[in-house]
């Protein structure tokens, strides 16, 4: 569908007015409850140049790959063919059921649906400093997205791209034309549900498929299928499931072993499939590790390993374990001197801190920047407590060492509410493309055979004395659009 302004000829101030009036209430957690909107309306999407744009198309082909290397490379160190470490890293803290979950033919093969990178824009490019599977903001970018459209701006992606994209990878997953699907979303999760409910209510409108929001105590298990009981009172087979359920909650959620019973057996697709590896930050270690090049070049191809090589920071695992007197880690110094112990970090100035700590996956501080640690905005004190918290946590909860890339400086439009006009602050952003994968297939392939579509991109520019961007209320949030002269 083209986008027509429904109110054209709008001034910037006017057309923030509508965009506050028009974007629907309820899809992200507002903090006062006199406000529709808990962050900033920028009165046009953000923009990004052409060259911007066509970089961060071929970013989700070469996450995929990525995908599909960190999954193979897994496999193979289970099985003896790759190094043992690999596995070692990815399964350390982690139950045994989760494990096996992990190593379950049914799900060798699978690897999300859905990939959203975090994206900062530096002076130098991009740097992905996350990856999501089970993403929030599906819902939220569409919504926004279509708000935008009615004042006739089409933002990347198109004014139905997440709702068609997400419709597209769900046909692919479960290979029925216009499939049955529950998103099932846990009481943990819950901030997700009202848009996801958007983003549902989309599909059905654009008959692209029935796509149902529910939680876990709705589906009904039968020993030929699973069902989703509807509000009023139906019950409705189920081609797929997406999970909307982090599986280091797995335990708490209710009727879970039924739904994972279905999966097994293909009684149901399951999407992201429950295989906790590919949710490890540490896998942006094992990418940057010297003795592994190899091995992901041989996967990947040579241009995809290079191209994620450059986008992800370098990382390392903070593992405990002493090295021998002769060896030091990786590309990393502590005042000019390889390191070869921890402590060495403990004596840097500030202006040398130039790193972050963080949860690698599994744990509930893994997700929403809960973890998330950067050494110069410490204390002395303080930083050699993250490095002990992180270290101590080893066993059942890796960290990772990261480098910290600071954000380029950007001057960003915004309405002022209480003055009633358009303001503007020095921020910096946070990309966040939402790439859909119509098949989860693994095995080499090349890029144009990759197949992934770009639903849209949500741009956070947070202001520039905030080292930690995200959905804050003093920041903009807004789709992305094309434009000559964007960032």
């Amino acid at each position: 569908m083209a986008c027509t302004a429904v109110q054209p000829n709008l001034t910037a101030r006017e057309q923030a007015h509508f965009l506050y009036e028009t974007i629907p209430s309820g899809l992200f957690r507002v903090e006062d409850e006199h406000e529709r909107i808990a962050w900033r309306i920028s009165p046009e999407p953000f923009p990004l140049s052409p060259q911007s744009a066509a970089r961060i198309e071929q970013i989700g082909a070469d996450l995929l790959a990525f995908y599909r290397a960190l999954n193979a490379l897994y496999l193979r160190s289970a099985r003896g063919t790759a190094p043992a470490f690999i596995a070692d890293y990815l399964d350390l803290g982690k139950p045994e059921h989760i494990v096996r979950l992990a190593r379950q033919n049914r799900f060798k093969q699978d690897l999300p649906g859905v990939i959203r990178p975090d994206l900062l824009l530096t002076d130098d490019g991009f740097v992905a400093t996350e990856l999501d599977s089970i993403p929030g903001g599906l819902g939220f970018v569409g919504a926004m997205t279509e708000a935008y459209c009615k004042l006739g701006i089409e933002s990347i992606g198109g004014v139905d791209g997440m709702p068609l994209a997400f419709a597209g990878m769900l046909r692919s997953a479960s290979g029925v034309a216009e499939p049955a699907t529950a998103v099932v979303v846990s009481d943990e999760s819950g901030d997700y549900r009202a848009e996801m409910n958007w983003i549902a209510d989309a599909v059905r409108r654009l008959r692209a498929g029935n796509v149902y929001v529910c939680a876990p105590q709705d589906i009904v298990f039968t020993e030929d299928a699973l069902f989703v009981r509807l509000p009023d009172g139906r019950e409705e087979k189920l081609d797929v499931l997406y999970r909307n359920f982090e599986l280091f909650d797995l335990l708490n959620i209710p009727k879970q072993e039924l739904m994972l019973y279905a999966a097994r057996h293909g009684r149901v697709k399951m999407t992201p499939p429950p295989k906790a590896q590919l949710e490890e930050k540490l896998s942006f270690a094992l990418l940057h590790h010297p003795a592994l090049a190899a091995l992901w070049r041989a996967e990947m191809g040579s241009g995809a390993y290079d191209r994620v090589r450059a986008l992800m920071p370098r990382t390392w695992v903070l593992d405990p374990r002493p090295l021998p007197p002769q060896a030091s880690l990786d590309d990393l110094t502590a005042s000019g001197v390889p390191v070869n112990d921890w402590k060495q970090l403990l004596d840097l100035g500030k202006s040398e801190r130039t790193f972050v700590t963080k949860p690698s996956g599994f744990s509930e501080l893994a997700w929403g920047s809960r973890g998330v640690k950067i050494a110069n905005d410490l204390t002395k004190e303080e930083w050699a407590q993250a490095l002990d918290t992180a270290l101590a946590s080893y066993e059942r909860t890796p960290y990772v060492l990261q480098r910290f890339h600071k954000g380029k400086r950007l001057r960003q439009p915004y309405f002022d509410r209480a003055k009633d006009e358009i303001a503007h602050f020095e921020g910096r952003v946070r990309l966040c493309p939402y790439y859909f994968v119509p098949s989860t297939s693994s095995g080499q392939a090349t890029a144009a055979e990759q197949n992934v579509t770009l639903g849209g991109v949500l741009a956070t520019v947070a202001p520039s004395d905030k080292h930690l961007i995200h959905g804050m209320k003093e920041a903009v949030m807004a789709p992305c659009v094309v434009k000559e002269g964007g960032y």
